[in-house]
C-alpha cells in the first residue's frame, strides 16, 4: 500500500490523526491529480465544518465539481471506493512519523525540481537568489509537537526559566554590560545607529577584538571595507599600537605581539569580505557551512558591517519595492539567521539626512526604514560633538532594549581612542549630570523642537556646553 493512500484513508477515518497532520500537508505533496482533488476536498471540509468528511460527502462534492476531466472524476471516485473501507489498526507514533517523513521528502523533492526550473530559466516567478530560501523552507518542514505552555501545570519549568543563568557574550565596557544585563543574548539582532565617520565600524571592531580576547569564536563580515582594513583596526586595538605606526612596526616585534595574544586566548577571529550590496543571508549561511566543514569553526557571535549594504535573499535587487520593506526584510533575515545559528548578530545602520545633524537621534532617524528598529532586539545611537572629541569621548543613547529597562542609563559617555581603535570605560563622575530631555514635539510626530530650547545636557567634565554641534 502506498503512503499516500494510507494518509488519505486515515484522514477520513481518524479525526485525531487528521487534526494533527492536516496543517502540515499540502496539495502538491500528492503526485496524482485525483489524490490532490480528494485531499483538497478533505481539507476544505474540515476548515468549514470542523470535522472529517465521510466518503459519501466527498463523492457528492467531487460529482458537483465542474471543470474536471471525466478521467479525473472516474479515478477519484474509484479511489474513494477503496478508501471507504476503514484502515487496519496502526501504531499511532509510526503513522505520525511516517506522515512527517512523507511531507519532508515531498517538500525537498519539489524544492529540487523547482530549483532545476530556476537554473534552466524556465521559472518566471523566481531567480537564482531565491534558491537558498527555497531549500531552507523545504528542509525546515517538521511537525511541531509542542502545543503551548500550560500556565498552572508548567510552573516548575517557568520557575527554572526565571532562575536560569543565560549564556551571553559580554562587553568589556561596564555600562554596556549594565544596560544589557551582562551582554548580548543568543538569537538576537543588535544594531548601532550612527552617521558616517562617527564610529560604527570602530565600535564593532573593538567589540570583536574584546570577544576574541575572552576566548570567543568571532565571524566579522564586512561589506564596506576590505578584510585587510578591518584586520588593521583590530591589530591596532589588540596590539595597543597607533594605527598609523603599524606599517613601521618591525616584523619580529609584530610577530611577538601576535604570539602573546595567541597564547592568551582560545578564541578565533575570521574576517570575510563581500563586495558592497552583493551578499545576503544565503551567502552568509553558505559561509558558515564552509567554515564548519573546512575549519571546524562555529562562531559564538557574528558581526555584519553593515546592514544597509546587504542584499535581501527574498526580494530581488532593483525590484519595484519601497525601502521600508527591503531593509525590514534584510533585518528579518539577519535575525532569522541569529535564531537559526543560536548566536547574537551585531550590525549597524546609517542615520537619515535629518538624523545626521541631529543632537538627539531617535528611532525615526534610522536610515531608509523604520522597520529595522521594529525587528531589532537592541539598538543604540553613537553621538559625537567637537567638545566630546576634544575629551576623547563619545555619547551612547539607548533607542531600543529588550534586555532591560530602557530608561535606566538612557545616555552615557565612553572613552574613545581613535588612534588605537579602542573604546574604554570612564570614571564614574564623567556620567554625572547627563540629563535626558524630550525632544519630540508631541503635536507633530517626527518634528523636532529647536535645539536651543530642548537640549539641556551638562556634564561636570565639560561644564555647560552648547550641544548644537552634536552629530551621529
Amino acid at each position: 500500500m502506498r503512503i499516500e493512500e494510507t494518509i488519505l484513508r486515515h484522514l477520513i477515518h481518524d479525526d485525531i490523526y487528521a487534526r494533527k497532520v492536516i496543517p502540515f500537508l499540502k496539495n502538491e505533496y500528492f503526485n496524482s491529480a485525483p489524490e490532490q482533488l480528494i485531499f483538497d476536498k478533505i481539507n476544505a471540509f474540515m476548515l468549514k465544518y470542523n470535522t472529517i468528511p465521510t466518503c459519501e460527502a466527498l463523492h457528492i462534492q467531487i460529482e458537483e465539481q465542474t471543470g474536471l476531466s471525466e478521467d479525473i472524476h472516474k479515478q477519484a471516485s474509484s479511489i474513494l471506493i477503496d478508501l471507504k473501507q476503514g484502515p487496519e489498526k496502526t501504531n499511532v507514533d509510526w503513522l505520525r512519523d511516517s506522515t512527517e517523513k512523507f511531507c519532508q521528502d515531498r517538500a525537498l523533492h519539489n524544492a529540487i525540481m523547482d530549483s532545476i526550473t530556476i537554473l534552466d530559466g524556465r521559472n518566471k516567478l523566481h531567480t537564482k537568489e531565491h534558491l537558498p530560501e527555497l531549500l531552507k523552507t523545504a528542509l525546515a518542514v517538521s511537525f511541531d509537537s509542542h502545543i503551548g505552555h500550560d500556565f498552572l501545570d508548567d510552573y516548575s519549568e517557568r520557575y527554572d526559566f526565571y532562575h536560569r543563568v543565560e549564556e551571553k557574550i559580554p562587553f568589556d565596557l561596564e555600562l554596556m554590560n549594565t544596560i544589557t544585563y551582562g551582554g548580548l543574548s543568543k538569537k538576537s539582532l543588535n544594531i548601532i545607529l550612527a552617521g558616517t565617520g562617527v564610529g560604527k565600524s570602530l565600535a564593532m571592531c573593538h567589540m570583536a577584538a574584546a570577544n576574541l580576547t575572552i576566548g570567543k569564536k568571532v565571524l566579522y563580515i564586512t561589506l564596506e571595507m576590505s578584510e585587510e582594513k578591518i584586520a588593521e583596526r583590530i591589530d591596532a586595538n589588540l596590539l595597543n599600537v597607533l594605527i598609523t605606526e603599524l606599517n613601521t612596526l618591525p616584523r619580529d616585534s609584530y610577530e611577538k605581539k601576535i604570539s602573546r595574544i595567541r597564547d592568551k586566548t582560545v578564541g578565533k577571529l575570521i574576517i570575510k569580505e563581500y563586495p558592497t550590496a552583493s551578499a545576503h543571508v544565503g551567502h552568509f549561511r553558505h559561509l558558515l557551512n564552509e567554515l564548519n566543514l573546512k575549519r571546524e569553526f562555529i562562531p559564538d557571535i557574528i558581526y555584519v558591517d553593515y546592514l544597509n549594504i546587504c542584499m535581501s535573499s527574498r526580494i530581488k535587487q532593483g525590484s519595484n519595492i519601497n525601502s521600508y520593506t527591503y531593509i525590514k526584510s534584510i533585518a528579518e533575515e539577519l535575525r532569522g539567521l541569529a535564531v537559526e545559528r543560536n548566536v547574537p548578530i551585531m550590525s549597524a545602520t546609517q542615520t537619515t539626512r535629518s538624523g545626521f545633524g541631529s543632537s538627539d537621534p531617535g528611532l525615526e532617524d534610522t536610515s531608509e526604514s523604520f522597520g529595522l528598529p521594529a525587528t531589532a532586539d537592541f539598538m543604540v545611537a553613537l553621538i559625537t560633538t567637537e567638545e566630546l572629541e576634544d575629551l576623547n569621548q563619545i555619547m551612547v543613547k539607548q533607542l531600543k532594549n529588550r534586555y532591560a529597562d530602557l530608561t535606566t542609563n538612557r545616555r552615557f559617555v565612553i572613552g574613545v581612542d581613535k588612534a588605537r581603535m579602542k573604546l574604554y570605560d570612564l570614571e564614574d563622575d564623567a556620567q554625572n549630570d547627563i540629563h535626558d530631555v524630550p525632544i519630540m514635539d508631541k503635536t507633530t510626530f517626527g518634528e523636532r523642537r529647536k535645539e536651543e530650547e530642548t537640549m539641556k545636557w551638562t556634564t561636570k567634565k565639560m561644564g555647560r556646553k552648547d550641544f548644537s554641534s552634536l552629530k551621529v
